[in-house]
């Protein structure tokens, strides 16, 4: 803790060149005599701080000193500029925070790494909308963002598909999923996630919870996806798939699923294999599966390959026999 206090102390005189004893001790939330114990460790570590005494007076850096983020390379500095997600920070409220930090990390290292900003920017950029879907910030994302930050507990009215309800909750974490934002949350019958864009209220609490350290949100994160995948494949499809077919099974439906009944599926010396597809519903499979047009089959249930055999009459009706 106080080894980051120092380092903050002296990137606040690198960068003000002149600061106060007190324009200290509330930009470190110290007290002055705390202030001046810091300069005095930074003294002896031989940090050139000097003190400038009287009404008028305060610290600064003598002969230019200038701290640097020292070992990191070209590589590793243009990584740490890619960690950020614009387009989530500002939704959060956190762009002009995250702009300031880059600042800092910019000012603190080698002047040959001056550029590895610009450079990142250039090559790398994250869309995290998907395709067609405009982005739309939950009115109450920031919100929601301070008290995840805060370890700070919220009740919040949150809406289903039938009725509203109000819970208590503490916001472990926000996870933002094809242009969609969720919370990842404590409740009194363990940890859920919620559509941030289903709030109609939030209302921070006074106190703060205490964070299982244990928690990890992308551990948690990956487990709950599985779960929700394997939730809602309710039906089974049965189905005859060409080599093509077969390539293309795994963009059209769920992607674990199709991959595991893949490797299950039975081929028949013709290039050929049968699969039985866990699927939402039969609707679903549907509309996800007549996207394979000719090079899937639907084998079972009778009532999906009727539904099937239909499209194919209408088809040939609107298109015609060629002879």
């Amino acid at each position: 803790m106080r080894a980051a206090r120092l380092i903050k102390l002296v990137l606040l005189l690198q960068n003000r060149q002149e600061m106060t004893a007190a324009e200290l001790a509330a930009e470190l939330e110290v007290s002055e005599r705390t202030v001046g114990r810091d300069v005095l460790a930074l003294s002896e570590a031989g940090v050139p701080v000097y003190a400038e005494r009287g009404r008028a007076g305060g610290y600064r850096l003598v002969g230019g000193y200038r701290t640097r983020l020292t070992g990191i390379g070209r590589s590793e500095a243009e990584a740490l500029f890619l960690s950020g997600v614009p387009s989530a920070l500002r939704d959060m409220g956190l762009a002009d925070t995250a702009s300031a930090a880059r600042l800092k990390v910019s000012a603190a290292l080698n002047p040959e790494l001056g550029d590895v900003q610009d450079s990142a920017a250039q090559r790398f950029h994250l869309d995290a909308p998907g395709w067609w879907q405009p982005p739309e910030t939950p009115p109450l994302l920031p919100v929601i963002a301070d008290a995840v930050w805060d370890d700070r507990r919220i009740t919040a009215c949150y809406s289903r598909k039938d009725r509203d309800v109000e819970r208590e909750m503490e916001p472990y974490g926000l996870v933002l999923k094809a242009g969609r934002w969720y919370l990842a949350a404590r409740v009194e019958d363990g940890r859920r996630v919620y559509r941030v864009d289903r709030f109609s209220s939030v209302e921070p609490a006074a106190e703060r919870f205490t964070r299982d350290e244990d928690f990890d949100l992308a551990d948690f994160w990956e487990r709950h996806s599985a779960d929700f995948a394997r939730s809602i494949l309710h039906d089974r499809v049965r189905l005859r798939l060409s080599e093509s077919g077969a390539r293309k099974l795994r963009y059209v439906t769920d992607r674990t699923a199709a991959e595991r009944a893949l490797a299950e599926g039975a081929t028949d010396g013709l290039g050929r294999i049968t699969v039985t597809l866990p699927v939402e519903s039969l609707d679903v499979a549907y509309d996800q599966l007549l996207v394979l047009g000719p090079e899937g089959e639907v084998l079972e249930p009778p009532e999906l390959r009727a539904r099937f055999a239909d499209a194919v009459r209408r088809m040939t009706a609107a298109y015609g026999v060629q002879r």
